[in-house]
């Protein structure tokens, strides 16, 4: 069973950063499970992260401007061509990890027969992997136009300052109905010491679910191509026994 992973937030609130912790921490945790890392973020900073300028998507599929790597196999029906072009444009990040990226998706207003094809595409690939790490747009309304599919665990991240909390909550209130019935809360990241108590104060006026906190890095600030830090991913493991993910035997 796939166990999936929407994390959301404005531009620069650390959605990369996040999804590589998580990514290292999974690897970490379950060396044996395959984990697909999902840049639904139209800058695909993810992929950038890891050294690549990958520049097969999933529009390029539905705009019929990829370039395959292989003649495409003839005899094959609509559906059967959208799944083969989705392997096509898998991209081998380690043992047992892959990344894809959509960039531009359609609105679901479109009734053209590609949206529902891509669509049950992507939920087949999905299904394969035993971990689906989402690095999302603002929010999970441009990965539901891409995808209906149903999110374990949803996170909002966000600065400690009381302008991003107030956009967190707008993020809360608009995720809830594409989040159904999956847990959702917010991940504070680049937390100073000084602004710890200040925060959680206004979490708790708005009525915000914490579901972790992540201390400022500094390496970070060196490190912003590769967005791998020790200290988000040993974070991380203080607050993965809140999550609603699969737990560790002890």
């Amino acid at each position: 069973m796939t166990t999936t992973i929407a994390i959301t937030g404005k531009g620069g609130s650390g959605k990369t950063t996040l999804t590589k912790g998580f990514l290292n921490l999974l690897k970490e945790y379950y060396p044996d499970k395959s984990i697909l890392l999902f840049d639904n973020d139209l800058t695909s900073e993810l992929g950038h992260s890891f050294g690549l300028d990958i520049r097969n998507t999933i529009y390029g599929i539905r705009s019929g401007k990829h370039e395959y790597k292989t003649g495409i196999p003839s005899r094959m029906t609509k559906q059967e061509y959208i799944e083969w072009a989705l392997e096509d444009i898998l991209v081998e990040i380690d043992e047992n990890v892959d990344l894809i990226v959509s960039w531009l998706v359609a609105s679901k207003d479109c009734r053209c027969p590609i949206t529902q094809q891509i669509n049950d595409a992507v939920l087949k690939l999905v299904s394969r992997y035993d971990f689906v790490i989402f690095d999302c747009e603002f929010d999970l309304k441009y990965l539901n136009q891409l995808v209906d599919i149903d999110i374990d665990l949803t996170i909002i991240t966000t600065h400690a300052t009381e302008e991003s909390i107030l956009l967190a909550k707008r993020l809360e209130e608009f995720n809830a109905k594409y989040a159904a019935g999956g847990q959702m809360g917010v991940v504070l990241n680049m937390v100073k010491g000084n602004e710890t108590a200040h925060v959680y104060e206004l979490l708790q006026r708005f009525n915000l679910e914490t579901l972790g906190v992540i201390p400022y890095d500094n390496e970070l600030q060196t490190n912003t191509v590769t967005r791998n830090s020790k200290v988000v991913t040993d974070a991380i493991r203080q607050f993965y026994f809140r999550l609603n993910l699969p737990q560790l035997r002890t």
